[in-house]
This record gives structure tokens, sequence and C-alpha cells, in this order.
């Protein structure tokens, strides 16, 4: 009996099915409480939240990688849990399944070249030299990396590293990927790179699960937005371009902020997107 077969009872009707689910670091710093969220197949997300919201513990726990301290998440119709890792038949469906890149690219790469990065995952899922290495070419040109490939991570730029993660990631072609604030430390054109793949990887059916404070980035890569308030609750869930419409909302939760201006002696204010850009006068 195939893998598939075995997880036949699992169901499909959610990629995962969060209910509320609260996590709390050192049993101390609650992180996550009572959040409920249901995700299907292809469908393209942004996580959007104040620092200290909790989208990214909640990445993590969608990575498999934190498990709920109450409430339950379910990863096609099974629990993730340490106990549920335990089986190896689960185990193995969830892990080639399921990509995640760091925010922090430092704690992703760790082998002694940028071509051993992307070939590690492959070895691990078992594939045969000659896709391994049509593999490692197709994405060392996707992102742009290709004169990098003898390179140590440790020698790297913050943005070199961080399209390297990406890299890494995307050769094992998940079905789920999941970017932590993807585009931190990296350039315009790179950036706009990557916004293209994010697309592209949409387009093709994928399931993709970012979490960003760029906002001028998510109308592109996102068609539903779940916004974490300080509280480390929901704030709201909906469609993209309805909520990104909702200045007020956005400026509420601090993802945009109010700029300030002065008009033939008077102070005005409005809602402010693009915090890199310089609007000083």
């Amino acid at each position: 009996m195939d893998i598939q077969e075995r997880l036949g009872a699992m169901g499909d009707e959610f990629v995962y099915d969060i209910k509320k689910v609260s996590y709390a670091y050192l049993d101390a710093f609650p992180a996550l409480c009572g959040v409920d969220i249901r995700i299907s197949k292809g469908e393209k997300i942004a996580l959007l939240g104040a620092n200290g919201s909790g989208k990214s513990t909640l990445l993590l726990v969608l990575a498999g990688l934190l498990f709920p301290g109450a409430g339950s998440a379910d990863f096609f119709g099974r629990a993730l849990t340490e106990e549920g890792f335990a089986d190896p038949v689960f185990r193995e469906f969830f892990r080639t399944r399921v990509g995640i890149v760091f925010q922090n690219s430092d704690i992703q790469l760790f082998n002694s070249n940028v071509e051993d990065e992307l070939l590690f995952g492959l070895a691990q899922l078992g594939m045969g030299k000659s896709e391994m290495d049509a593999r490692l070419e197709k994405y060392l040109d996707l992102m742009n990396i290709r004169h990098l490939r003898g390179r140590h991570p440790q020698y790297l730029s913050i943005g070199e590293k961080k399209r390297v993660a990406i890299a890494s990631v995307l050769a094992m072609e998940p079905e789920i990927v999941l970017l932590d604030e993807p585009t931190s430390g990296l350039d315009p054109r790179t950036t706009r790179s990557l916004i293209e793949t994010i697309t592209k990887l949409g387009n093709e059916g994928r399931t993709i699960i970012t979490t960003t404070q760029d906002i001028h980035i998510v109308a592109e890569i996102a068609d539903r937005i779940i916004v974490m308030s300080e509280g480390k609750r929901i704030a709201r869930d909906g469609a993209a371009e309805e909520i990104l419409k909702d200045r007020s909302f956005l400026e509420e939760h601090n993802l945009v902020h109010a700029h300030v201006h002065k008009h033939d002696g008077t102070v005005h204010t409005h809602p402010h997107d693009h915090p890199s850009h310089d609007h000083s006068h």
C-alpha cells in the first residue's frame, strides 16, 4: 500500500484546519490566543500584522515546527502534534509537501557552498542524480544565484542569503510554500523577481502563505488577507481587495502609517503605505 492509500482516510477538504489555537513561549509569553483559520488548496494568503502580533508563530505552527498549547491544528484532517509526526508515513507525507523559508536565512543555511544547499534537500527526498542536477540548474537560474554556486553562504550578503534560502526550498517543489517576510533585506530588483516567482507558483496551483509587513506587494501575491491583532488574535480575514481598500482599518492595525505634511501652513495627515520612500518636503 503506498503512502497516498495509507493516508486516504485523512480527507482533503482543507489543507489546514486551525481551531482555537493558542501558543505561549516558555508557557509565559502568549503568542497566539484562540486562532481559527481554514485554508484550502491553491489559496494565496498574506498574513499581516504589526511586530509581535503572532503571524510568524502561526506560520511555524503551519510548518509543523511548533505545536498548539491549546486548540487543534489539522493538516488534511490529521493532527499536527508531536505524536502525529512520530508516524513515519505522516511525517513523510507532510515534509515532502510543505516548505518554509525563514525570515532569518542564517538559521536555514548550513552547507559549505550554495550548490550543496540546493542539493541537500533533494538528496533527503531520495531523488535521482539527473533530476537533482536538473532542479539545481533550474532554481539557480530562477533566483539569479548561478554566480554564487561555489560560494560559502556565510560570506554572502543578507539579500544573497535570502535568495539562496528561497531557492533551496523551491527546488524541492513543495505543494505548500510558507514564506516569512521574504522581501526583508532584498533590493528592489530581487523583490520584483520574487513577486513574479510567488505569482508563478500560485498560478501553478500551489498554496502560498506569506507573512509580510511590506503591504504594497500584497495585492500581487495574495487573494486573501488574514490580519493578526496585537492581541494575538485574528482581527480580520477576507478578500485582499476589500481589506486593502479599508485604509482606516489598516492604519488602526499599524499596517500603514499616517503621513504628516504641511500645505499652506496647515498640517495634514493621510494613511501612507510605502515607508521606505522618502517624502520629506
